[in-house]
């Protein structure tokens, strides 16, 4: 009795590596954004000024996230290069 499978992971494999990927980088950058949105949103009301802190620290998440993604992003490529024999 043959059995048929519901998900060839030998044929779809460099599909899911790269699915897994997106969604890390995706998890990343909204990661940075909310906590640096949550400690302005903190700050903010701590010292009175909320509008000022978010913003700032709403920006450094953008920037701390971007950074983040591209040290991934360069990260996955070196693997990638490392894996088929290249420099």
């Amino acid at each position: 009795m043959n059995k048929k499978k519901l998900f060839d992971y030998k044929k779809t494999r460099p599909w899911a590596e790269d699915l897994q990927i997106i969604s890390q980088l995706g998890l990343t950058m909204v990661g940075c954004i909310a906590f640096c949105f949550f400690v302005g949103l903190y700050l903010g009301e701590w010292l009175g000024l909320k509008g000022l802190f978010v913003t700032i620290f709403t920006i450094l998440g953008v920037i701390g996230g971007g950074v983040v993604v591209y040290r991934q992003i360069m990260e996955t490529f070196d693997d990638k290069d490392h894996r088929n024999g290249t420099n």
